[in-house]
């Protein structure tokens, strides 16, 4: 994958690229397919199979140790198994997608800052928030307006935020603005690979003027497509609607220990631990956490699937004139067309559990 290659990766403990190689058998050839996911589960594996793929882009490793074996007793093994069987590789970026320009860290940065090109969804594809319930002292709460509200006994419902959701670009929307900032990487690559200057580990924004933090949090639910809810970490003597943001340091996924030293306003990842956050809040900052792969998630739609296309678009078609007097390969070679699919089983482990009153 040009735009991350494995030199970006944080290689002392990560393991990307090809995980899994499948042997090409013509007589069961799979279809040009690559299927994008978060994490390769048996659900995804399932997928993969009945869409006849030919390999699973998995931003993260299924393997990230040696194996001493391969068996159908472990769940993991088991997937890369049966994937193997039919034909399918795997390959991974984690890493190197994160620090790479243009990639996760930016696409983050993008959300924080206004710069990401506003999407709207299908219907189908986003539940009604219901009516707003939190108490009237709530510091977390910036109240808009005053509500008359009842006490009913709740009822519950599990909410996970799509795998993906069904993206279209407005017709009406507006070219691409951004609040006036300047962003870095936390962990500048070393050395600087030339064909990706800027890249490197999580991202550090700093804005020309401070912003309010519910525009934050507006942006942040709007670039993620409108999940149900996040978690938020404020310090105890502030409340949501008095917090001015200046600075924000950005990591997807787990971001605890890149983050832990910055001196920034506000930390915004995809998972940190209690002590983590409590040790954030006791410094004045704010903590805003995704759930892990939800800060990941949405950038296989919007981003990595478009940039797919467009490269698979010219390595398949050297492919076939370089391979095109090779009799084993003649029919695969034949196959025009190619498809990039985003996954719609992938899904964080933890979904919200809304409570809803009774009518």
């Amino acid at each position: 994958m040009h735009s991350y290659p494995k030199a970006l990766a944080d290689n002392s403990w990560d393991n990307t690229g090809l995980l899994l190689e499948a042997p090409f058998e013509p007589s069961r050839r799979q279809d040009n397919t690559v299927l994008l996911t978060i994490d390769l589960t048996k659900a995804v594996a399932d997928e993969a199979i009945a869409l006849k793929s030919s390999i699973v882009v998995a931003y993260h490793p299924i393997i990230f140790r040696g194996l001493k074996s391969l068996t159908l007793d472990n769940s993991q093994q088991q997937t890369l198994l049966r994937l193997a069987s039919h034909g399918i590789s795997v390959y991974s970026p984690h890493t190197a997608v994160d620090a790479a320009p243009g990639g996760l860290g930016d696409w983050l940065a993008d959300i924080v800052t206004g710069t990401k090109t506003r999407y709207v969804t299908s219907p189908s594809a986003v539940a009604t928030p219901g009516p707003q319930s939190e108490g009237d002292h709530d510091p977390f709460v910036h109240h808009k307006r005053e509500a008359t509200l009842s006490v009913q006994r709740p009822t519950f419902q599990l909410q996970h935020h799509p795998s993906q959701t069904t993206l279209r670009l407005s017709r009406d929307a507006p070219k691409k603005t951004s609040i006036p900032h300047t962003r870095r990487p936390v962990v500048p690559q070393s050395p600087e690979i030339k064909t990706h200057p800027g890249a490197g580990m999580g991202r550090i924004v700093e804005f020309s003027d401070a912003q309010p933090l519910p525009d934050l949090l507006d942006r942040i639910g709007k670039g993620l497509n409108n999940p149900k809810g996040f978690p938020i970490a404020i310090p105890q003597n502030a409340s949501i609607g008095d917090i001015e943001i200046r600075s924000v340091g950005i990591c997807a996924g787990s971001g605890g220990s890149l983050l832990a030293n910055l001196d920034v306003d506000l930390l915004f990842t995809g998972e940190m631990s209690h002590h983590e956050a409590l040790a954030a809040i006791e410094k004045g900052q704010v903590v805003i956490s995704l759930f892990h792969s939800n800060s990941e998630r949405g950038f296989l739609a919007e981003v990595l699937r478009e940039q797919l296309e467009d490269t698979i678009e010219g390595e398949w078609q050297a492919v076939r004139e370089e391979d095109q007097g090779d009799e084993r390969l003649k029919e695969a070679l034949a196959e025009e067309k190619f498809e990039v699919a985003v996954s719609e089983t992938d899904r964080d482990p933890y979904g919200i559990v809304v409570l809803k009153s009774e009518e």
